[in-house]
């Protein structure tokens, strides 16, 4: 059965009805969005208070519309370039330990984001009505999304999901985001600035941005709803990561048992997704990760797009920005951090020694 059969079993000439009117509805609605081009060169729609991704907008608005969530749904939630690949290993590997042989986790033959697919960049992408019962391996459903806190489909927020939410120090994040668009537009194309990508970070354009509000949206949701959203710092992760996944897995409901912690599991587990580790394996080395999940439309046409597996693993380093910022760069984001952070409580740790950890009180 194909998906339009899924979504409208008994008439599919109403169902392509439907799908040429939001086109339509969509197409006008688009054109009242403020609009500007991302230092990387993509088109930007100003929606909703933050700066989507042309490609995605579409996916990201019939996502919003149709997204069920289940109150078992655990959903991972990020910027991109925020160690999102991690994230989606570490989650992969906790929650379903017990699902397969630990001497075949899946990771080492899979890259996370085949094994952690995004709601709207994979499932909405190419069919704004796909079938999302049974969409994953194991259970319970593991989504992952870069949507800011309040564009999350209500279901989301209004169901007992819970979010996973992972940021990083904004510093590093430019960096490294910078350096991902770099290494994809390849030879032959003119070089991403990194003054123009400094410029529209700090002006908060940039892909799913602004950076300060999309850190602080998730911030005080999990200050509100602690039981609902966990909050981690990258550089936590990095400083003590076995605390970390004890916490991760008592939060997804799957806390370790003594007899696992004295197998090593916990270690297992973070030795299998490490940064050294995945980036060794033949897959992360070798492979594509296809986006927009393929799958039939009413065209019969699909649209995907990819990303060369290897371009997800670069240095995973902290403090790796002091080997690019100016000085002054550093400044303007220090003064950014304490204005746009102030009495909120959070605390970004910089690692360098020109720099000191901003802390917001």
């Amino acid at each position: 059965m194909d998906k339009i059969d899924m979504c409208n079993p008994s008439m599919v000439s109403t169902s392509h009805d439907v799908e040429d009117s939001w086109d339509d509805e969509f197409q006008q609605l688009v054109q009242t969005f403020p609009k500007d081009k991302s230092f990387t060169g993509m088109n930007l729609y100003f929606f909703q208070g933050f700066w989507c991704p042309s490609i995605v907008l579409k996916a990201v608005i019939s996502c919003q519309k149709h997204f069920q969530a289940f109150d078992s749904d655990i959903i991972i939630a990020t910027l991109p370039k925020c160690g999102t690949t991690w994230l989606k290993a570490l989650t992969f590997s906790t929650l379903y330990r017990n699902q397969f042989p630990r001497e075949k986790n899946p990771l080492l033959t899979y890259n996370p984001h085949s094994l952690v697919r995004f709601i709207d960049y994979d499932f909405y992408f190419n069919d704004t009505c796909p079938d999302l019962e049974n969409c994953t391996l194991y259970q319970p459903r593991l989504f992952s999304i870069h949507l800011p806190y309040a564009s999350l489909p209500t279901s989301i927020k209004n169901s007992n999901c819970k979010i996973v939410y992972l940021c990083r120090n904004p510093m590093d994040t430019l960096i490294s985001f910078w350096s991902f668009f770099s290494r994809l537009r390849g030879e032959g194309f003119e070089p991403v600035s990194l003054d123009g990508a400094f410029k529209m970070f700090c002006q908060g354009i940039n892909e799913f941005g602004p950076f300060f509000d999309h850190v602080s949206g998730y911030w005080r949701a999990s200050q509100e709803k602690s039981s609902k959203i966990l909050f981690l710092q990258y550089e936590d992760l990095q400083e003590d990561i076995t605390s970390h996944l004890k916490k991760l897995a008592m939060f997804l409901g799957v806390p370790f048992t003594e007899e696992e912690e004295k197998q090593g599991v916990v270690e297992e587990i973070a030795k299998i997704c490490s940064f050294e580790n995945m980036k060794d394996l033949e897959v992360n080395k070798k492979g594509v990760q296809t986006f927009g999940y393929p799958q039939e439309t009413f065209s019969g046409k699909t649209k995907t797009f990819e990303v060369p597996c290897e371009a997800f693993f670069r240095k995973a380093k902290m403090g790796d920005w002091s080997n690019y910022l100016t000085p002054s760069m550093v400044e303007r984001l220090e003064k950014l951090i304490q204005e746009k952070l102030e009495n909120s409580g959070l605390t970004f740790k910089l690692f360098s020694k020109t720099s000191k950890d901003i802390t917001s009180t």
